[in-house]
């Protein structure tokens, strides 16, 4: 499952140099391959805005300092993964150190929203990574079909299905998905 150290160093280096492509919005690292993301739809960002939305509520109370937040790379060189989660909740602070992404050890949860044109890499590839990282919880959330699964316990033994339209204890964490819209 992990790379050695100096391919994934090389792969990391390129990734890095890699000029901005119009479409393509994210760049991760996964079984010995550099993989160019495209750009989400519109409803797969509203899913994230509003996920967000509802953590960050409720953050302050059960874990003050920390935040919901998109965008952040989240890097495991141990395993030789680069991953871009829609969405992470790790103490804000972290964005202020000098490392290029955030630490797994760091990171309380993983919200992934899936793509219309790769559903495999979020059902198997990144439960699989999560898991091996040790991040505690891994939220998925899928407007294809407008079902999601909550991963938790070590190694994401525990997984807990729900449909849109329900209120789903994530951790300590409530969300609301009847705000989420599927595609069209």
């Amino acid at each position: 499952m992990s790379i050695d150290p100096a391919a994934y160093a090389r792969l990391r280096e390129i990734a890095d140099q890699l000029p901005q492509i119009p479409g393509i919005s994210k760049v991760e690292i996964a079984d010995g391959e550099i993989v160019m993301m495209m750009s989400p739809v519109k409803r797969h960002e509203l899913a994230v805005v509003r996920i967000a939305r509802q953590l960050n509520l409720q953050l302050p109370k059960t874990h003050p300092g920390h935040i919901a937040h998109p965008g952040a790379d989240l890097e495991d060189t141990g395993l030789g993964r680069l991953r871009c989660p829609d969405l992470m909740v790790f103490p804000e602070q972290v964005l202020e150190g000098e490392e290029p992404a955030v630490q797994p050890h760091e990171v309380l949860l993983v919200v992934e929203v899936v793509s219309k044109s790769n559903p495999e890499n979020d059902y198997q590839n990144k439960v699989r990574d999560y898991a091996a990282m040790g991040i505690p919880l891994y939220l998925l959330v899928d407007p294809r079909k407008g079902t999601g699964i909550v991963h938790d316990q070590p190694g994401y033994v525990s997984r807990k299905e729900f449909a849109f339209g329900d209120t789903v204890t994530v951790g300590p964490w409530t969300i609301d998905t009847s705000v989420l819209l599927t595609y069209a």
